[in-house]
């Protein structure tokens, strides 16, 4: 079912009871939308699918800024131009997209009864949360934040989704790498493992103990000799938080010498500032006394999720895939 707003414009975002079953629409009014297709023919410019940044957000972004330089040319495109259609297609979107005017603090401003959405490149985002933090917090309990990958990023590699997260930005992990594989991927399966996977994740309101009892499964999933040509592994474990930076850490237990089913029956503590956007990290590894430590296995899980007590937790493999058979047994608790 679409959800319709009463007005031009939608004026206050509405819960996620309200949208529930609903599908909302968010884009370019169709005058606008004529003007940015109508540069990207000139241009071949793909900088409208995401709308201009604010020029004062990258110092790298002069050139975009000169080629933006020519738009007061369709500035006096007359609304006849629109099909008439247009108009009843215009009170279907719900959230306009605009290019914002003037610089970063503009941009950021928060209209009464106006919801817009903003787009800003990973780099512009950080360079925003420097300068201007508390604005963007702002802007995104009343408006649309969406993140999206910088265009130099060839080497299919994934950026950080915890920078959009920890500022309130609804939508981030645009345009994921599937070959770039890692750790950056691995927090985004791990967030939204919430609510059941669905792929909402509400915003919710601690001391964590973690206690690592040991772990089973290798010897069943990989070849006797995929860690070592001559012996059992060396497995030890790293467990910590990625969230904001107040509760960023990572620990490790001891190195469980040449045994498949390593028991370690270590605990650790990790003070929370914000739990709401705190992902437990484990990673399991093999120890290699003259190579590369070996990966054996990780997972990422949303705290706000954790249940008290004692679990049996599976493993997944670098691209995210569970493994059949790997399981850690640990413990959760919280004050």
């Amino acid at each position: 079912m679409l959800f319709c707003p009463q007005c031009e414009c939608l004026q206050e975002f509405p819960s996620p009871d309200d949208l529930k079953y609903k599908i909302i629409i968010s884009t370019k009014p169709p005058k606008e939308y004529l003007k940015a297709k109508s540069k990207d023919t000139k241009n071949n410019s793909d900088e409208d699918e995401w709308g201009k940044e604010p020029s004062d957000l990258t110092a790298d972004q002069e050139d975009e800024d000169k080629s933006d330089s020519d738009s007061s040319e369709y500035n006096d495109v007359d609304d006849q131009e629109c099909p008439s259609e247009a108009s009843d297609y215009r009170r279907l979107i719900a959230i306009h997209a605009r290019k914002p005017k003037g610089g970063l603090k503009e941009a950021l401003k928060v209209e009464a009864n106006k919801v817009r959405r903003l787009s800003l490149s990973e780099q512009s985002l950080e360079k925003a949360t420097e300068s201007h933090g508390t604005d963007v917090v702002r802007f995104t309990q009343k408006n649309v934040l969406r993140i999206y990958p910088k265009g130099t990023r060839f080497n299919s590699s994934n950026y950080k989704p915890l920078v959009g997260w920890m500022h309130g930005a609804q939508m981030v992990a645009f345009n994921m790498q599937v070959w770039g594989y890692g750790r950056a991927l691995w927090l985004m399966h791990g967030m939204f493992r919430s609510n059941g996977g669905c792929g909402y994740v509400k915003k919710p309101d601690f001391l964590m103990n973690v206690k690592v009892y040991m772990g089973d499964g290798w010897h069943l999933d990989f070849k006797q000799t995929h860690f070592d040509l001559y012996s059992p592994p060396d497995f030890y474990c790293r467990v910590g938080i990625a969230g904001v930076r107040a509760d960023q850490i990572m620990k490790k237990t001891k190195t469980k010498e040449d045994n498949w089913t390593p028991v370690w029956g270590e605990e650790f503590k990790f003070p929370l500032t914000v739990p709401e956007l705190a992902l437990l990290r484990v990673e399991v590894h093999e120890y290699d006394m003259s190579e590369k430590d070996d990966f054996a296995g990780q997972t990422c899980l949303p705290v706000s999720e954790l249940k008290t007590g004692i679990r049996a937790v599976p493993l997944f493999d670098r691209k995210g895939e569970k493994l059949r058979s790997v399981r850690l047994l640990m413990r959760f608790d919280f004050v």
